[in-house]
């Protein structure tokens, strides 16, 4: 005899399936699946690649989270890295492998976008949109797309950032000059200024100044250079001084002339020589440099007596868009300034006739118009008075270079610092600069000015006072302890 099985209802058969809140939910119950959505969604947002684990393709969430597990341990070393070992981040990031580290960094970046989107929308399909209470069917899929949106959108603007710094890299440094040591236990480096730009074949510099940056304690000492400082000495085997043996003369012709001024040496270096220069410095464009700055250099050394290996050339026309780069920058205005200048030939008396803003007395924080406005001013002061505002400007811009500020700010900085100076700095040397950047900000700058009120005469300077001014500034005399 036969025994007939017995008949179960489906009600009871139920718990013999194999059931799981997350993977194998009931569809019936539309509460627990709004439930199971949010908690999918949330952890989709927090661990990415978890969603799939628990409720999904097992293998696109062992790849999802192991991605997001290698991505928080590489947030956790280079943390480290910077409370710990600075120099190792900058060295990354500025060092011999910054160009190939940078572009790791990007593709990792668009790579975890993707990512970040295939898991998104992945974890969507699996909450089962159709059987969700009808709020949570709507909110869900918008709130988890405004994280998608959050996190995707960073990892774009960081991305896009590293391109941004891998470019500007390579562009100022795209040259570079032979790497030495610090002279005299200082790294002296020449800083010029001017408009740049077709048509200005006869370019002249604006601002010159020379930074000393102390090698070990990063202390910056900046002696500004008047433009018309006339009969400038040239150094020591520098190729100008078999020209001019004398100090720089002036040279009258009615098709290419100039002064016996600082500012023009790049003239008779240059500009007005039939080689362009290449006869005097053959090596200077290999370098990254030309043979205007190279005499520039070699006269800024004649005047200070020291040794200047590396210049910064500084484009007023990019000028202000650094400064709006950075967020302004924090100046004491002692003096009313006009903005613009008079019509050519018109003179410059009757300044509210051609003025076409002001600059107001004291301390404000400039955008980059007003700064560069501010560097320039020059018809109602002296240039003496503009070369100590453009060293107040100097200042002010170094005190924006905060790695926070750098950091928030990093895309617009690199993109600026692009577009505004050239170098010969050897990109080997970075590390080793910006770790001496951050030790300057952290004490006062000491300034040199060779003007009048100082005692170096406009028309007359002497030059072994000079010397001595800026020997004493940076290594100043040690006084002697009277014995007993």
């Amino acid at each position: 005899m036969t025994l007939a099985a017995p008949r179960v209802s489906p009600e009871r058969a139920r718990p013999l399936i194999e059931t799981h809140p997350l993977r194998h939910p009931d569809q019936r119950d539309r509460p627990s699946m709004g439930r199971r959505a949010w908690w999918l969604l949330v952890l989709n947002a927090l661990i990415p690649g978890s969603a799939q684990i628990l409720a999904g393709n097992r293998r696109l969430g062992r790849f999802g989270l192991g991605a997001t597990l290698a991505g928080w341990a590489v947030l956790i070393v280079l943390a480290g890295l910077a409370l710990f070992a600075r120099g190792a981040v900058i060295w990354l990031v500025t060092g011999p492998l910054s160009w190939l580290m940078l572009t790791l960094v990007q593709v990792v970046l668009l790579g975890c976008a993707v990512l970040w989107t295939v898991l998104t929308v992945d974890a969507l399909r699996l909450v089962r949109l159709v059987k969700l209470p009808a709020i949570t069917r709507w909110t869900a899929p918008i709130a988890s797309l405004l994280v998608l949106a959050l996190l995707a959108a960073g990892a774009v603007v960081a991305s896009n950032a590293a391109a941004s710094g891998r470019g500007a890299l390579s562009d100022i440094f795209a040259g570079g000059g032979l790497s030495v040591a610090p002279s005299d236990g200082y790294y002296n480096i020449l800083l010029l200024g001017a408009d740049s730009g077709d048509g200005r074949d006869s370019m002249r510099f604006d601002s010159i100044s020379v930074a000393s940056i102390n090698a070990d304690t990063g202390a910056v000492t900046i002696t500004g250079i008047p433009r018309e400082l006339p009969h400038p000495p040239f150094s020591e085997g520098s190729p100008m001084l078999a020209e001019y043996p004398e100090g720089f003369r002036s040279h009258a012709d009615s098709t290419c002339g100039w002064e016996a001024w600082m500012n023009q040496v790049r003239n008779a270096a240059e500009v007005c020589r039939p080689d362009r220069g290449s006869g005097l410095y053959p090596d200077a464009a290999a370098h990254g440099s030309a043979p205007g700055i190279e005499a520039t250099k070699d006269a800024a050394e004649g005047v200070l007596g020291i040794e200047i290996p590396y210049y910064v050339f500084l484009d007023m026309n990019g000028f202000a868009d650094l400064v709006d780069a950075l967020g302004g920058v924090e100046i004491d205005v002692a003096e009313r300034l006009p903005k613009g200048g008079p019509p050519p030939g018109s003179g410059a008396h009757d300044v509210d006739s051609w003025a076409i803003g002001w600059i107001e007395p004291g301390r404000q924080r400039m955008n980059g118009d007003t700064a560069q406005w501010y560097a320039r001013s020059r018809y109602t002061t002296s240039d003496y008075d503009r070369m100590k505002r453009q060293r107040q400007l100097q200042e002010a811009i170094l005190a924006q270079f905060t790695p926070e500020n750098v950091l928030t700010r990093f895309s617009a900085v690199a993109d600026a610092g692009a577009e505004l100076a050239s170098t010969d700095l050897p990109r080997g040397k970075l590390p080793e600069f910006f770790d001496l950047m951050m030790k300057a900000k952290e004490q006062p700058v000491t300034r040199i000015e060779l003007t009048p009120e100082n005692g170096i005469a406009e028309k007359t300077p002497d030059y072994e006072l000079i010397r001595k001014m800026v020997r004493d500034a940076l290594h100043p005399p040690v006084e002697e302890t009277p014995a007993g």
